[in-house]
């Protein structure tokens, strides 16, 4: 008979008067010493971030946390008009709608950064090739059917202004690479050949730092997971001082029977 793999977990462990985290003392080294952004970061890489990496690792969550009454905000409000003794069940159904169309496209847009630059191969400074590696990829994915994730946005035109700002921050800190210079390239790219504008927009600029940054994409989307958390948990408690759900369902049902009367 095999022998069983023992469980091991090297994230965190406890003694009768200690806990560790990441091989740093909780008590000693992080409490009152390591931010929200940076134990995040922390959890991500296995090392507390530089300070450059820090500014810019916060300035990409906190873009994250909020942005007013969206699909997860709107199924976190309904869940705790059904459950209001629950907020970890509302915060945890929002969360559950970070997909490919909101907030989880940025891993996406990693992912296709990643794949068409990998990193053991990404020299110092920008590859010379980066405008026809662009060319080619666009092209493969409109090809294919398939849309580009990173560009474009249904609301701000004909520029989000997020990615210019998180972009100035990720430069100023040291983080201006090929990366981001691919994802400028494919937004550019794809915009001649679909004749349209489709700028790089926050989902976008996020991807190509935190690959910047050497974060693997397949955990990009974790910093929209526990970014957005934040933010839902200010909705919850914007639902309990001023509800509006049970109004929202109330509408929604009148028009959607309307046409039984």
């Amino acid at each position: 008979m095999a022998r069983r793999k023992p469980l091991r977990t090297d994230i965190a462990w406890s003694t009768t008067d200690t806990i560790t985290v990441k091989g740093l003392d909780l008590c000693q080294d992080i409490l009152g010493k390591v931010s929200l952004g940076d134990m995040a970061f922390l959890g991500m890489t296995d090392r507390l971030p530089t300070p450059a990496e820090s500014l810019v690792f916060n300035a990409i969550a906190v873009c994250l946390v909020e942005h007013g009454l969206t699909p997860s905000a709107l199924v976190t409000r309904l869940t705790l008009a059904g459950a209001p003794e629950a907020m970890q069940a509302a915060v945890g159904a929002g969360l559950c709608g970070l997909g490919s169309v909101f907030v989880g496209s940025m891993e996406d847009a990693a992912r296709l950064l990643q794949e068409a630059l990998p990193k053991s191969e990404v020299p110092a400074g920008t590859p010379p090739n980066i405008e026809e590696l662009a060319k080619q990829l666009v092209a493969r994915e409109i090809a294919a059917g398939r849309s580009l994730p990173g560009i474009g946005h249904h609301i701000h035109k004909p520029q989000d202004p997020r990615a210019p700002a998180l972009f100035a921050i990720a430069r100023a800190n040291g983080f201006d690479g090929p990366y981001i210079a691919l994802m400028e390239k494919v937004a550019d790219e794809a915009g001649r050949q679909l004749g349209k504008s489709l700028p790089v927009n926050a989902t976008g600029a996020i991807a190509a730092i935190a690959c910047e940054m050497g974060l693997p994409w397949d955990i990009v989307r974790g910093i929209g997971v526990l970014a957005r958390a934040v933010g839902l948990v200010a909705h919850v408690l914007e639902e309990r001082r001023n509800p509006i759900a049970r109004e929202m369902k109330t509408m929604v049902e009148e028009q959607a029977t309307a046409h039984f009367r």
